[in-house]
């Protein structure tokens, strides 16, 4: 009955839309009035929108392509299965996330204390598993994730990927030397 573009991009908006379904909801709620209402409707209203920006910002994660391999997540450690190279990393032992341009694509650098590296293409199947992976880690918001992936202002994303993108996204405190900014 309905055409399976429209049904994937439908199932791609499903969290967004669950979001504002609650925030409509707690409206309703507050629109009925009286003591015990309108806080509940209020709660629920905030729940409903923190869920959709949530939401939004876990979609706009989600890269499409068609890059090699698969990615897994499962209790805190973040596997990556290529059709040349591969591993595994423990999130409690990552030091440092770098978003990274080569070969004409962009890769997540995940980088342990022990010095190992691992490399995910951003549109690998499965990677829209790593935003709740990375949003976990200490003093990372998503919102500072999607940021990441978005290219620096007034450049194009694929001079950046050809030019060697290498951009520091996250690093736990007391590893490697910070620099002071003037």
């Amino acid at each position: 009955m309905i055409r399976p573009e429209a049904q994937a991009a439908l199932w791609r908006w499903r969290e967004v839309g669950l979001g504002g379904l609650v925030l409509m909801l707690g409206l309703w709620l507050i629109r009925l009035g009286g003591y015990l209402l309108v806080p509940l409707g209020v709660g629920i209203s905030l729940a409903g929108v923190a869920l959709a920006v949530l939401a939004w910002r876990r979609l706009r994660f989600a890269t499409p392509g068609d890059a090699p391999g698969v990615v897994q997540v499962d209790e805190g450690q973040v596997a990556y299965m290529g059709p040349q190279v591969g591993g595994f990393v423990s999130l409690r032992d990552l030091i440092e996330l770098r978003l990274i341009g080569m070969r004409g694509r962009r890769l997540w650098r995940l980088k342990q204390a022990d010095g190992q590296t691992l490399l995910i293409p951003v549109e690998a199947a499965g990677s829209e598993a790593l935003f709740d992976a990375f949003s976990a880690l200490p003093g990372m918001s998503s919102a500072d994730l999607v940021t990441a992936l978005e290219p620096p202002a007034g450049a194009d994303s694929r001079a950046v990927i050809a030019g060697g993108e290498n951009r520091l996204v996250w690093r736990r405190r007391g590893h490697g030397s910070v620099m002071a900014t003037e």
